[in-house]
């Protein structure tokens, strides 16, 4: 099985259109069931998913009672989720949900020690400063952690659930999936996604705050990386 993990904060107008193009992406395809974690909406989010429980199956809700943030969501989600292999999807929209076999067929013809396999938004639909400071975070960030990964910030994955859940937790780290599966041995992969402009709503995020956080966040990253040992274990035999 499959789990898409969907994190959502006030995005009470793209719940509904999101899960029906998940739906119509994956059945009959994989079989699979759709996690979405509500942290702390304080608009209407929580009762359009509560509505759309019983018209779709395969949806199942959490709900945080306080806001924990994006990768606390993520993270509570894997961690309910039933499936081995974990997508996600931010849930504004913006991500294809049709991309999703695109990473199951890459993971189907990949090599068994890649754990990651990235959405690369090679042509993205977000305004000219989100783009332009996407693209500096972006370079600082190879510069530094040398992940050869030209989009951490895209939403759509594709990972396994064990293999994230082994992973360091802390806050903003879905930002940096590619540099701590690979911290861990494992091998990532980009895969070039689609990207669309946002339906409704606003961002949770302005590029102050992500680069205020990513700062601090750059630097834990890299004392992680360095701190790393992975020495190869034997067990004794009879």
């Amino acid at each position: 099985m499959l789990s898409v993990v969907v994190p959502v904060h006030n995005e009470q107008d793209n719940v509904a259109p999101l899960i029906e193009e998940i739906v119509a992406a994956l059945r009959g395809v994989t079989p699979f069931e759709m996690v979405y974690v509500d942290d702390c909406s304080g608009d209407a989010t929580p009762a359009r998913l509560r509505d759309l429980l019983p018209v779709h199956p395969e949806l199942r809700v959490l709900r945080h009672l306080q806001q924990g943030g994006q990768s606390t969501a993520v993270r509570n989600g894997v961690k309910a989720a039933r499936g081995r292999w974990i997508a996600t999807l931010d849930g504004d929209g913006q991500n294809d949900p049709a991309d999703i076999p695109t990473l199951l067929a890459a993971r189907d013809a990949g090599d068994p020690a890649t754990k990651l396999y990235a959405g690369w938004r090679v042509h993205r639909k977000d305004s000219g400063s989100k783009r332009w400071a996407s693209k500096i975070a972006n370079a600082i960030r190879a510069r530094l952690l040398r992940d050869a990964t030209p989009d951490t910030g895209c939403g759509i994955k594709l990972f396994e659930r064990e293999a994230f859940l082994d992973l360091p937790y802390f806050d903003h780290m879905h930002r940096y999936l590619p540099a701590l599966m690979q911290r861990a041995g494992w091998k990532t992969v980009s895969v070039p996604v689609n990207h669309r402009a946002r339906g409704s709503g606003v961002s949770n995020y302005t590029n102050l705050h992500r680069a205020l956080v990513g700062i601090a966040d750059l630097r834990g990253v890299a004392w992680l990386i360095r701190r790393a040992r992975r020495p190869v274990v034997e067990e004794l035999q009879r």
